[in-house]
């Protein structure tokens, strides 16, 4: 067929299976899944439904899944190595040395090889939305990213698991989705479309004020006016539809008049979203819509008074099944749709606060300003001051000229100067781990990046398992060439967050872990017993998450706010070679005083902790290692 082209690799996917009730299959990243596959019509992966126990029955399937996708039922013991070190979802390519794991990663996989087999498929492609970035950041870092694979799913399975046995509570979090949906929406070019929707309002004879009062109680102002039947249709859904119908947007529109032109930006009527995103329809409605159609038919059947508290879903629901192709996926996957009344909401809505990352009020406090000096005084009366363990072997090195091209990371797409500042880094992070590794361990590079210190490692340690955990593909993809360049065999590579990693360990290593990023290798760490070998980076990113609270250690509690901790973590990025010696030298004794603060709180879990400056000092501006030790 014209425009097909063969997948190269033959690839296995990899989902877990529990059990199926009621035309759901459980786990609801399973359902996700098979309706991204079916909304694709992609065919080119072997599907194997990992079962959760002996003895699971899965002769119910047959009802739910369409004939034309075939399943192959495995016990977890059948799945290759690499992918029982992960969480499922997973998908893993033949020889199965390159895994990725995790539901974003995996959807994202998905789509990205549907379009690559069929190029005319460019509507599939749309799904990673606007500059291909839809559920890429990492729930860590992405509030809709954990939403999306984290907490609805989890959370709607506990309410149909519930709901078996009992009246239960709606789940907080889709009251939050609820609330988002509420919320405006920004788009690229929002300021063009802005202005065409004032436009709109005004040829329809809806004042602005009388619009933004609409707009708050959720009603379309061009629904509300009495207007024709071609300006009944909100300039949202046009733009969502012309989209969908073309794959592209509206046409450009004429020259505004000067009113709507020079309007103030404040002045103009905010976007209402017509998607999960926003207008256009993304990889996140196919992650929410098998969630929301079972927690809405849980609602109908037992709680059907409640529907009114989410009129925003409903249309959501609504509108989606106007999708192309959703209909017919979605009964492919068991998924009849429900046929909802239309509701309203008034304008005094309450939704509970969609939990950012719980970094406090100080996040935004313009007030927040001020040097370390203060700060740093304040340890010092406790006790607590900058202070460095000696560096074991400061004058070692890499036989680099000896060692095969691939392996330095000269090979790795950088210049001269900086390739040479690679090396001494990894100078540092190699010898600690060579003197820590024994014959049969596993040492896992997280934040892997183009495997510069994982490789290194793989070759000088053949008798140890080396792991490379990244989340960008295509670093992973240039650090795999590498490692088949030396022909290495004791590497895996594996795409995913780090949480999605389950295996067991002896080291972690990261270099140049940006923000929490390096407190989630610790963490990781310390759950498994394993030492660990990390080069903080982005210090300015630290925040508190859902995760973790700064300071970590109950030493520094006592002493600082987390306003002060953040006044550290602040100053300790500005140790750039251009900035003036004073100014270096307190944001390197700020360095020490946050890395101290990580190694108090690993003592706190029975570890031995050193800070240590790299050396030469010149290799890095963050050129701090953690290096810990289970006791």
């Amino acid at each position: 067929m014209k425009g097909i082209k063969k997948s190269l690799t033959e690839e296995y996917l990899y989902l877990d299976f529990s059990h199926q009730t009621e035309g759901c299959i459980f786990p609801l990243h399973t359902s996700v899944t098979l309706f991204l596959l079916s909304y694709c019509d992609c065919r080119i992966f072997k599907v194997c439904l990992v079962l959760a126990k002996e003895g699971t029955d899965s002769s119910p399937l047959r009802d739910v899944l369409s004939q034309d996708i075939e399943i192959q039922l495995i016990s977890r013991q059948e799945l290759p190595p690499i992918v029982q070190n992960c969480c499922l979802p997973a998908v893993v390519e033949q020889p199965d040395n390159f895994c990725r794991a995790g539901l974003a990663v995996v959807l994202r996989h998905i789509i990205q090889k549907a379009y690559e087999t069929d190029p005319s498929k460019k509507e599939i492609l749309e799904l990673l939305g606007f500059k291909k970035t839809c559920l890429k950041a990492c729930a860590e870092v992405s509030q809709w990213t954990r939403l999306c694979e984290l907490t609805i799913p989890l959370a709607i399975e506990n309410f149909l698991r519930e709901s078996l046995e009992q009246p239960t509570a709606i789940p907080v979090e889709i009251l939050q989705l609820e609330k988002k949906l509420s919320e405006p929406v920004r788009v690229h070019n929002d300021d063009k479309l802005r202005r065409q929707k004032l436009k709109q309002q005004k040829a329809a004879g809806v004042e602005p004020a009388l619009a933004k009062e609409q707009a708050k109680s959720h009603i379309h102002p061009l629904e509300a006016s009495e207007e024709s039947d071609s300006a009944s249709q909100s300039l949202e859904l046009k733009v969502a539809f012309s989209k969908l119908e073309v794959q592209e947007g509206p046409a450009a529109p004429s020259r505004e008049p000067p009113h709507i032109r020079k309007a103030k930006a404040s002045d103009l009527p905010p976007l209402e979203h017509v998607f999960a995103e926003g207008l256009f329809f993304t990889l996140a409605d196919i992650v929410l819509l098998p969630c929301i159609h079972h927690f809405l038919v849980v609602i109908c059947k037992k709680f059907s008074e409640r529907l009114t508290e989410f009129p925003l879903l409903a249309s959501w629901y609504q509108r989606i099944q106007e999708v192309p192709r959703v209909k017919t996926a979605a009964s492919k996957c068991g998924i009849q749709f429900l046929h909802l009344p239309e509701l309203l909401t008034t304008p005094n809505e309450h939704y509970p606060q969609l939990s950012e990352a719980p970094s406090g009020e100080e996040q935004n406090d313009p007030l927040f300003t001020g040097g370390p000096r203060p700060t740093m005084t304040k340890l010092m009366e406790k006790g607590i001051e900058v202070m460095f363990s000696p560096h074991p072997c400061p004058m070692w090195t890499l036989d680099w000229n000896s060692l095969p091209a691939a392996v330095s990371p000269k090979e790795g797409r950088m210049s001269s100067d900086r390739a040479l500042r690679k090396q001494q880094q990894l100078n540092n992070l190699v010898y600690v781990v060579m003197n820590q590794a024994k014959p049969g361990d596993r040492i896992v590079d997280f934040c892997s990046g183009g495997g510069h210190v994982g490789i290194v490692l793989a070759h000088m340690l053949p008798l140890c398992q080396v792991i490379l955990i990244e989340n960008k593909e295509l670093s992973l993809i240039r650090a795999k060439k590498r490692s088949d360049e030396l022909g290495l065999s004791n590497i895996w590579f594996i795409q995913a967050n780090m949480e999605y990693f389950a295996g067991m360990f002896n080291i972690g290593v990261a270099l140049h872990a940006c923000g929490v990023a390096t407190d989630m290798v610790i963490e990781h760490c310390i759950k498994t017993r394993a030492s660990f070998v990390t080069c903080p980076c982005c210090y300015g990113f630290i925040q508190n998450t859902s995760k973790f609270n700064f300071p970590k250690s109950e030493q520094f509690k006592k002493t600082l706010s987390y306003k002060e901790h953040m006044i550290l973590c602040r100053f300790a990025d500005q140790t750039a070679v251009q900035l003036p010696p004073q100014r270096r030298l307190i944001g390197k004794q700020c360095m020490c005083l946050v890395d101290l603060d990580r190694a108090r709180a690993a003592e706190e879990h029975g570890y031995s902790v050193q800070v240590i400056s790299m050396e030469p000092e010149s290799c890095s501006p963050k050129n701090n290692m953690i290096v810990g030790v289970p006791v």
